[in-house]
């Protein structure tokens, strides 16, 4: 399958008994549809998959291969933090029916070759396209684009770069590894338009600002970069605001997320930031100006 396109990266929303919100993915799924995404993602950084139990997660790739339906894509984020523990997920993750995996390393940081033995030990066990999150920035260790070359000959399923760098950072990445390898970027859709003229496949932001970062991935293909620079400054605020960190975007992105939803805040689920009562009139009229998501 082709990998390409806008798949926003799920929240994970709390009540304020601790337990997770299912309808709260259901929502987001629909609105995700709704705007055209290419598919939805779970599991991630911003799914605060370290926060969660293996039940838990399991049972989100569940929810949200169910509730999908079919309708599109689903790439789920392995971030067990061993072999036997990776490849039990990544196979619950393509039993259950996902499309493809985004391999997260794990923590305590690791050599390049010992990353490269690892995450060719997990895909070797799945017969899914694979990515690696390489984002040294957020996880302070990653794979260098020859690391990342040397992974793509031992397991050639290992063909998508999931990166959180700044596009000057992408490019150069793009350009080293040349064909063999596709390349996508995160952090919130920051610099979107440049993420594109540097030659992403596409972008895995958050789903607070899902609508217009389809409509800047369409508008950049259809070479209408004028277009997609006034849409692009729609949401460049809010990108702005909450991609101060994993903090701020998992307090107020979470935050305008829900407002945009139309659903209830999520709870904390500690560690976590306390949001102050100016970030959250901030956020509140960031996601006013941006309007509802559609469902």
């Amino acid at each position: 399958m082709d990998i390409n396109g806008t798949y926003p990266m799920l929240y994970a929303f709390f009540d304020e008994g601790g337990e997770v919100r299912r309808a709260a993915f259901t929502r987001q799924i629909a609105a995700a549809v709704a705007c055209g995404a290419s598919g939805v993602a779970c599991l991630g950084l911003a799914t605060e998959a370290h926060k969660l139990g293996l039940f838990e997660r399991r049972l989100i790739v569940e929810w949200v291969v169910a509730d999908v339906a079919g309708r599109l894509p689903v790439a789920v984020t392995i971030t067990d933090g061993n072999v036997p523990d990776m490849i039990a997920s990544a196979r619950h993750a393509e039993t259950a029916g996902a499309d493809w995996l985004i391999l997260q390393p794990p923590r305590p940081p690791a050599s390049g070759a010992d990353l490269i033995s690892l995450f060719a030990a997990v895909a070797a066990a799945t017969s899914l396209p694979c990515a690696i999150q390489n984002a040294p920035e957020f996880l302070g260790l990653g794979l260098t684009p020859n690391e990342l070359l040397a992974l793509n000959a031992l397991q050639p399923n290992v063909r998508i770069v999931k990166g959180e760098a700044a596009a000057t950072v992408i490019g150069q990445v793009i350009q080293a590894l040349g064909s063999r390898m596709t390349v996508m970027n995160g952090r919130a859709g920051l610099e979107l338009t440049d993420n594109y003229r540097a030659g992403v496949v596409g972008m895995i932001p958050g789903i607070e600002t899902v609508d217009r970062q389809v409509a800047v991935e369409r508008a950049m293909r259809a070479g209408d970069e004028a277009r997609a620079e006034k849409v692009y400054a729609e949401i460049l605020p809010t990108i702005a605001f909450v991609m101060q960190g994993l903090g701020p975007l998992l307090t107020y992105g979470k935050h305008i997320a829900a407002l945009r939803l139309g659903i209830a805040p999520s709870a904390r689920r500690i560690p976590a930031d306390t949001p102050t009562a100016q970030g959250i009139a901030w956020a509140t009229r960031l996601a006013a100006t941006l309007g509802p998501l559609p469902a």
